[in-house]
């Protein structure tokens, strides 16, 4: 006669934190702080829109995969 493995439920489980709705995080921060939140390879834009942000970042962070220590 075998027992059942008794199954013991952490009581920390319940702390778990929900997973972030990114999006949401997102549009929160643009309408509410002015703070805008693109990944340049977001399947959403268009090729200019793209580059445009690419400009963009290049010329207020510096080029992209170049780490730079600004002085």
């Amino acid at each position: 006669m075998s027992a059942p493995d008794p199954r013991y439920r952490c009581p920390l489980a319940r702390l778990l934190p929900e997973p972030a709705d990114l999006e949401a995080v997102k549009r929160a921060g643009w309408r509410n702080q002015d703070i805008l939140v693109v990944s340049v390879s977001d399947r959403r834009l268009d090729w200019m829109e793209r580059e445009l942000l690419e400009r963009i970042g290049e010329r207020l962070c510096g080029r992209l995969g170049v780490h730079h220590v600004e002085r």
